[in-house]
């Protein structure tokens, strides 16, 4: 009788696993359109993590069962502010990376967090760096997520710089690497590589090479069919690439919320909801596919894991007390 039923649900689990990619997620804004939110939850989705630049978790719209977040510390106020540390040491275990200065080489105007490299560094040893050994419970942290302009490698080698002037031993660690990218696929390529070597090059033996994860990336103010040509480069090549672990389209929006520097082919959902092609492309589903909506009865949303386990043992334990 056992064999009869994990025999029927097995589909189910495997559907499951074979369905969500573990490095691919999503930069998440906070949507407040339920049937889009169904829809990047729905069985056979491969989002498996998500972040929203804060360590507040959007767990109305992405229930902490579904999806893994991982918090972001934005800039120096959110550092130094105790209410952040019991926010991120108050989410679920299954939030373990910590992502950290959001473009700190870019401007507060385009979403940066606009943080000079000596700074950094002062409050990344003082704040961020006793994550990694915390009282509560200990976390994988980033080096901060810089923009992939020359400024962007510059203010790295700044910030290395000043991290071993003030910690002569230990420097600022880290244990990944954050990255973004808006451009073609050549480009991407090429930043990866710059930043593998940076970090990686000069890397002892006795230590491992640091994974990096790309939490933003598009191609901006391009049509539909370049956008799309991209994504078909950039997916299987990242999903190859040993060194990256994570990665995260930047659109789980609808195209009329974009904004005027990125323009709207970059969003997953169309002025309606729909899936666009690129957001077909990603999600692993049909252009013009819409979510179920929040009077429609069914929310759609995947079972996870846990559930469906929950459900094969417990479908057995009945079956031995009948």
């Amino acid at each position: 009788m056992h064999i009869a039923i994990l025999a029927f649900l097995a589909p189910s689990l495997i559907r499951l696993a074979n369905a969500q990619n573990q490095k691919r997620g999503i930069a998440y804004l906070g949507d407040t359109h339920k049937p889009d939110n169904n829809l990047l939850l729905r069985d056979g989705s491969p989002l498996s993590w998500y972040y929203n630049w804060s360590p507040y978790p959007a767990t109305q719209q992405i229930p902490a069962t579904e999806l893994e977040f991982t918090p972001l510390i934005h800039g120096l106020d959110e550092a130094q502010d105790p209410h952040t540390k019991t926010a991120i040491n108050d989410l679920p275990t299954s939030s373990q990376r910590l992502l950290t200065f959001n473009e700190p080489d870019g401007t507060t105007d385009s979403g940066g967090s606009s943080i000079s490299p000596e700074d950094a560094a002062k409050a990344y040893i003082e704040h961020i760096a006793p994550y990694r050994s915390g009282n509560s419970r200990n976390w994988n942290i980033s080096h901060p997520s810089v923009t992939g302009s020359p400024r962007g490698l510059e203010w790295l080698r700044e910030f290395n710089t000043s991290c071993y002037e003030i910690d002569e031993k230990n420097g600022c660690p880290t244990d990944f690497i954050a990255a973004h990218w808006y451009g073609a696929f050549d480009g991407l390529k090429g930043w990866l590589s710059s930043l593998d070597d940076f970090y990686n090059g000069n890397r002892s033996d006795s230590k491992p090479n640091l994974k990096i994860w790309v939490t933003e990336m598009a191609l901006p103010q391009q049509g539909t069919d370049a956008t799309v040509a991209m994504a078909n480069e950039t997916l299987p090549y990242l999903d190859g690439l040993d060194y990256v672990e994570r990665y995260a389209w930047f659109g789980a929006f609808r195209a009329n919320d974009a904004n005027e520097w990125t323009g709207g082919s970059v969003a997953l959902f169309g002025d309606d909801g729909e899936l666009t092609k690129i957001g077909a492309l990603y999600l692993n589903g049909k252009e013009g596919e819409k979510g179920q909506g929040e009077d429609s009865g069914a929310r759609g949303l995947r079972p996870s894991c846990e559930v469906m386990v929950a459900i094969v043992v417990g479908a057995i334990m009945l079956v031995d007390w009948v």
